[in-house]
Order: C-alpha cells, then structure tokens, then sequence
C-alpha cells in the first residue's frame, strides 16, 4: 500500500520519516524502533501516534513509499 510521508532530513535527505497519511488520516512517528536496509530501499519499524506498529519500506530508485506491515499493539 503506497504512502506519503514526510521525512527528517539531517546530513541526508529523507533520513527518517517523522509523519505518514495512511487512508486519510496523518500518523505522526514517535519513535523508529529498527532500521535496515536492502539492495533498493530503506525499511524502518516505527511507532505511531495510536500506539500500533507499522513496517514503513522507502524505495531509493523510485522514492515511492509503501506499507509492509502493521501490528496492532494491546491497549
């Protein structure tokens, strides 16, 4: 599922993403948990806002971003 998201550019451009819409509604990341990455794109584990977490993939050579997982978290 396709993203847009905002990102923290420090010494690099989209560094990490620090706000993403998903369905029209703006998630705002607290916290990025694990980063890694593949031979095309960036992965990053974040906690949003609402508590869950979400699975965000960068593709470098298209900069498109996408959703690769989401967990619900226990209230």
């Amino acid at each position: 599922m396709k993203l847009q998201v905002q990102c923290y550019a420090g010494w690099k451009a989209d560094e990490r993403p620090v706000r993403f819409r998903l369905k029209g509604r703006d998630f705002i990341v607290e916290e990025v948990l694990d980063q890694w990455y593949s031979p095309n794109g960036v992965f990053f584990k974040v906690r949003a806002d609402d508590g869950h977490l979400y699975l965000l993939r960068h593709d470098q050579p298209t900069d498109e971003w996408s959703l690769e997982s989401f967990r619900q978290t226990a209230e």
